[in-house]
């Protein structure tokens, strides 16, 4: 008994070290008492991992909607050692991004800085990134993006597109890549002022790269560098991803140098021109530390092209995927086309005019729900809807939860084109439809995007039916997207038979 008081008493050093580690790993990872407001609910984390082991990395996204089921719109997880809180279902969404301003800046993982993105307009934040958007958005429609000289430059390529399809013959094509050309083009032609040949080695190299880099940020050993950078930098896929991105980075350099070694400020063929004609005129000027400055220049063309080309692409892929599941779908379409246009020239006009193949456009964008997520964090101390959440505190918008909602939509699972039909048939849009997210990260290229979608899709269905492969029936065919920073259905075959 004397033993046991005097161990009581004088406590070894191996004893207190233990007492401390077990308070400090209560410190870290069990919720603390906030005296400035309530923390929003979440499972409880692991020491060290967080919740990282219960979330699918392939598809956090369900992941999380599931998790709201349970929690609420407002909730937070751990991966890793770091807190993030989800806003899930549309309301939740809006309310952050349309109304309150503490939602509006980018968060920036590790990956991204790695590859020196902090530049542009899709991870950059304050006064740079607001004069870069300015920019962007100004002179983007100065170049037709969304109006008449973007519907011609689109309507050029997509007989190039369906020239290149043609050229199959009627066998059976996966059509990622030409449709990856076409729409990478647009691209082109908007920030360069010209377009490639599909068969330019030096063009497709890049698109494809681009691609692939899009796939390798979201896969799950980069979301595990993300998390734990010091122990998981060796990872292959993050390896590539750099070797890639700066592998395109160089091309785009060239590229831009070639525009800037044939400059006439009297007339500009691009966004490219545009931006160096700006620059020379600021330090003409003699103005000092200017945004208008070899970094972001690169880095919105960066922004632009691998952005621009892997969501429109994977949305319009969908779309022909989905048409070749469901033939009576795709049957409709056909019949409004060639009641309502018949054999001339689709035009951007004609979306009026054609209410079931807009509704079936805007739910091929629903279901693909090519950018599941994005990841912003608050500019400030915020309470919202009750919870209190902390400045530089990662907040992950899950926009499926919006594209999903089953408060909002009739069939959320299912593809339903009446969700954008009302009683009469006419289209009608949707609150919830926020493909492109919302509030002042918007998507800088969404009119853009929009008419892509419209007139590949309508064209292409003027000219081909899609069906199965040979042996293939349309119960075979995987609608399932997969990938992690953008969605994309997987390597699938199609064939396109011509109907002209």
């Amino acid at each position: 008994m004397a033993v046991m008081d005097q161990f009581l008493q004088f406590p070894s050093t191996t004893t207190l070290l233990g007492i401390v580690g077990i308070f400090l790993a209560l410190y870290v990872f069990f919720p603390r008492i906030n005296h400035q407001g309530i923390e929003p609910p979440g499972p409880r984390p692991l020491p060290l991992f967080g919740n990282f082991l219960q979330v699918d990395l392939k598809m956090r996204y369900k992941t999380l909607h599931n998790l709201s089921k349970t929690y609420g719109p407002v909730f937070k997880v751990h991966f890793g050692t770091s807190k993030v809180v989800v806003l899930a279902g549309y309301k939740t969404i809006r309310e952050a991004l349309v109304s309150n301003s503490a939602f509006s800046v980018r968060n920036v993982p590790p990956i991204v800085k790695d590859l020196k993105l902090s530049h542009g307009i899709i991870f950059a934040n304050g006064d740079s990134w607001r004069e870069m958007r300015h920019f962007a958005l100004t002179n983007l429609r100065d170049f037709g993006m969304g109006k008449k000289a973007s519907e011609e430059q689109i309507l050029e390529e997509c007989q190039h597109l369906i020239d290149a399809i043609k050229a199959k013959d009627g066998k059976a094509f996966d059509p990622v890549k030409p449709l990856s050309h076409a729409v990478a083009n647009i691209i082109c032609s908007i920030v360069y002022g010209t377009r490639f040949d599909y068969d330019d080695t030096a063009f497709t190299s890049m698109v494809g790269r681009a691609r692939k880099n899009t796939e390798l940020i979201g896969s799950p050993s980069v979301q595990l560098y993300n998390l734990f950078p010091r122990l998981f930098g060796w990872v292959e896929a993050r390896k590539e991803l750099m070797k890639g991105a700066f592998t395109n980075r160089r091309c785009m350099k060239e590229l831009i140098q070639g525009l800037q070694d044939t400059l006439n400020p009297q007339s500009h063929r691009g966004f490219v021109d545009s931006f160096l004609v700006r620059k020379r005129q600021l330090e003409a000027s003699g103005a000092m530390n200017t945004d208008y400055n070899e970094d972001n220049l690169l880095l919105t063309v960066v922004n632009l092209f691998t952005a621009g080309t892997e969501t429109s692409s994977s949305t319009i892929k969908y779309g022909l995927l989905l048409m070749t599941k469901y033939a009576e779908i795709q049957d409709k379409v056909q019949e409004e086309l060639s009641r309502v246009v018949g054999c001339r020239q689709i035009l951007a006009q004609d979306r009026k005019n054609l209410p079931y193949t807009d509704a079936v456009i805007h739910e091929i964008q629903r279901m693909a729900n090519v950018v599941p997520s994005v990841v912003h964090q608050t500019s400030r101390d915020v309470t919202f809807q009750g919870y209190f959440i902390k400045k530089a505190t990662p907040v992950l918008i899950l926009l499926s939860s919006s594209l999903q909602d089953e408060d909002e939509w009739e069939k959320p699972g299912s593809f339903n084109p009446a969700h954008f039909l009302d009683e009469e048939g006419h289209f009608r849009k949707r609150d919830a439809f926020l493909p492109f997210s919302a509030g002042a990260r918007v998507c800088v290229g969404e009119s853009l995007a929009r008419m892509e979608l419209f007139l590949f899709f309508t064209c292409l269905l003027q000219y081909f039916r899609f069906v199965p492969p040979p042996g293939v029936t349309e119960d075979d065919l995987d609608t399932t997207m997969e990938g992690g920073f953008t969605l994309s259905p997987s390597a699938q075959e199609l064939v396109a038979i011509s109907r002209v």
